[in-house]
C-alpha cells in the first residue's frame, strides 16, 4: 500500500465548494472596513465642486411680516395730551441679495486643489483597505486548503496504523506474532487517531476564521479548491518599480505632502486684499398710523464693492507660515521615511520569499523519498521481513515530510501574497 495522495479532499454532505474567487467576492461585498472607507470616499467626492471651494457667489432670499398693537399716549408741546387705544403698526419685507468674492490671495482656487486631493486620499485608504482585505482572504483560505490537505495526510497514515494492527492481529491469532506486537500497534493507532481528530479540530477552525473574514456565517461549512500554487517567477526589480507607483502607504505620504503645501499656500493668500462684490433687490412696506406718515413703501435695487486687509493682527500671519513650512518638511521626511521603510519590507520579503522556495524544492525531494521509503518498508512488513519499529519509523518520516512540505508551501504563498500586497499588485488572478 502507497501513500494516498494529499491533493483533494473528498466533500462531505452538506459542504459549500468555494473558490477563491469566489471567497474574495463575497468578502469585498460584505466587509464592513471596505463599506464604511467606501461611504468616506463618496463623502469627499461630493465634496469636491466649485461652490464648497468658495469659487461661486452666494445668494439668498429673505422675507419678513410683523407688527404691534400699542396703546399709546402723547403729550404735545402745548400741553395737550392726546391718548390712542390699540394702535396697529406692520411691517413687511422681502428681497435677494447677493454676495461673490472675486478675489482672496487665490485661496478659492488652492481650496479647490485641496478638496481634490482630499478625494484622492480616500480612494488610496479605500484601496489599502480593500488590499488588505484580499490578503486576509487569500491567506485564510490557503490554510483552509492546507489543513484539508494535512488532514488527508492524516487519514493516510491512519490507514497504514489500521493495517500494522490488522497484520498483528492476523499473525498473534495463528501463533507467529506476539501480543507485545499487538499492544504496540494498537498504541500507535490511538495516537494516530488522536492526531487526525486534531487537525480535524484545526481544519474547522480554519474554516470558521475563513468565514469571519469573509463577514457571514462562521458556522457555514465548506470546501476550499484547488491546490496552494505559488508564483516562483517575482523579481525584485520590477516588484520595486510597481512599489513606488503602486504602494497605498507610499501614495498616501506623497498626497500628505501636497496637502501640506497647499496649506502653506493658502495661508500666504491670506497676505492678499480679499474683494467681493454685492448686489440685491429689497421690498419694504410700513403702516404706522401715529406717525408723520401712516405708511410707506420702498422699493430697489442694491449694489457695492467690499474690500478688505490684514494690516497686522499681532504676527499670526507669520507665526501661521512659519508653523506651515515646519509642517511641509515635516511632511518630505514623512514621505522619505515612507519610502524607506517601505523598500526594507519589500527586501525583507523578498529574502523570505526566495528561501521559501528553496525549502519548497527541498520539502518535495523529501517528500517523494520518505514515500519511497515507506513503500519499500511496508511490503517488507507484510512479508515479516523486519520488525515494526521500522515500519513506524518509516510511517513517521512520511508524515512528517508531508507536513513539512505542506508548512513550506503555505509559508511561500505568504511570503508571495506580503510581496504583491507591498508592491500594490495584490489580485486573485
Amino acid at each position: 500500500m502507497t501513500i494516498v495522495m494529499i491533493w483533494g479532499f473528498m466533500p462531505l454532505h452538506a459542504q459549500e465548494k468555494l473558490s477563491l474567487k469566489e471567497a474574495v467576492t463575497v468578502a469585498l461585498k460584505n466587509n464592513y472596513d471596505i463599506r464604511l472607507v467606501n461611504n468616506d470616499v463618496q463623502i469627499a467626492t461630493n465634496n469636491v465642486n466649485a461652490g464648497n471651494a468658495g469659487l461661486l457667489p452666494r445668494l439668498d432670499a429673505s422675507f419678513s411680516d410683523g407688527g404691534s398693537r400699542q396703546n399709546t399716549t402723547r403729550t404735545q408741546s402745548n400741553g395737550n395730551e392726546q391718548t390712542l387705544s390699540g394702535v396697529r403698526n406692520t411691517n413687511m419685507s422681502y428681497g435677494a441679495s447677493l454676495g461673490w468674492t472675486i478675489f482672496d490671495g487665490l485661496q478659492m482656487f488652492t481650496n479647490y486643489e485641496r478638496l481634490k486631493e482630499l478625494q484622492k486620499q480616500g480612494e488610496v485608504t479605500a484601496k489599502a483597505t480593500v488590499l488588505n482585505t484580499i490578503s486576509t482572504v487569500i491567506s485564510a483560505y490557503y490554510n483552509v486548503l492546507k489543513e484539508q490537505q494535512l488532514v488527508m495526510a492524516r487519514d493516510s497514515a491512519l490507514d497504514v496504523s489500521q493495517l500494522r494492527l490488522r497484520i498483528a492481529n492476523n499473525k498473534l491469532s495463528i501463533g507467529r506474532g506476539s501480543k507485545l506486537d499487538v499492544i504496540t500497534a494498537q498504541v500507535d493507532y490511538n495516537t494516530d487517531t488522536s492526531a487526525y481528530l486534531q487537525e480535524i479540530g484545526l481544519l474547522k477552525n480554519a474554516k470558521t476564521a475563513l468565514n469571519q473574514v469573509m463577514a457571514r456565517d462562521v458556522n457555514t461549512d465548506l470546501i476550499a479548491e484547488g491546490d496552494i500554487t505559488v508564483d516562483s517567477a517575482l523579481n525584485y526589480t520590477t516588484l520595486a518599480g510597481q512599489m513606488q507607483q503602486l504602494n497605498p502607504d507610499l501614495q498616501n505620504a506623497f498626497i500628505s505632502k501636497k496637502l501640506a503645501e497647499l496649506n502653506l499656500k493658502q495661508i500666504k493668500g491670506q497676505r492678499y486684499p480679499v474683494i467681493g462684490v454685492n448686489g440685491g433687490y429689497e421690498y419694504q412696506r410700513s403702516t404706522s398710523p401715529t406717525g408723520f406718515n401712516t405708511q410707506q413703501k420702498t422699493k430697489g435695487f442694491t449694489y457695492g464693492v467690499t474690500a478688505s486687509l490684514n494690516i497686522f493682527n499681532g504676527f499670526l500671519q507669520r507665526q501661521n507660515e512659519r508653523n506651515a513650512k515646519i509642517s511641509v518638511n515635516s511632511s518630505e521626511l514623512a514621505l522619505e521615511k515612507t519610502r524607506q521603510d517601505i523598500s526594507a519590507q519589500l527586501t525583507a520579503a523578498y529574502q523570505d520569499y526566495q528561501t521559501s522556495l528553496n525549502l519548497l524544492k527541498v520539502e518535495g525531494n523529501n517528500v517523494e523519498i520518505a514515500r519511497q521509503s515507506l513503500d519499500i518498508t511496508l511490503a517488507k512488513y507484510r512479508l515479516g521481513s523486519i520488525a515494526p519499529l521500522e515500519l513506524r519509523e518509516a510511517q513517521r518520516n512520511a508524515i512528517d515530510a508531508v507536513t513539512r512540505l505542506l508548512e513550506a508551501r503555505y509559508q511561500a504563498k505568504l511570503n508571495e501574497i506580503s510581496l504583491k500586497e507591498i508592491s500594490g499588485t495584490l489580485n486573485i488572478r
